[in-house]
């Protein structure tokens, strides 16, 4: 089943319930800091296990202990859709436990 994209008002309401998260060049990003490059990787492997178990996939960028995401809906033309949400809120969550801010 397609998924629909949101519209602003919708993006920038979400937005909001995700601190750190932004809209750039038509993405919603966010970039984490580390204490470490190996705890920056693990939190890689994570965020990779989280999509694939949600079939839902972002830019994902690992530098020296940053981690930074850029997503939208490729199926959706690129737009940003409730899937771009659920991953960044997944990814969020998960962030936490990964001593990430």
């Amino acid at each position: 089943m397609p998924v629909e994209p949101l519209s602003q008002k919708d993006v920038e309401e979400r937005l909001a319930e995700l601190p750190g998260w932004s809209l750039e060049g038509g993405r919603i990003t966010r970039s984490y800091r580390l204490g470490s490059h190996f705890a920056a990787t693990a939190m890689v492997v994570h965020v990779a296990q989280i999509q694939e178990e949600i079939g839902h996939h972002s830019e994902l960028t690992l530098g020296y202990n940053t981690v930074s995401l850029a997503v939208n809906t490729h199926s959706a033309d690129g737009a940003i859709t409730t899937l771009d949400f659920d991953l960044a809120r997944r990814v969020e969550d998960s962030a936490v436990g990964h001593g990430a801010v």
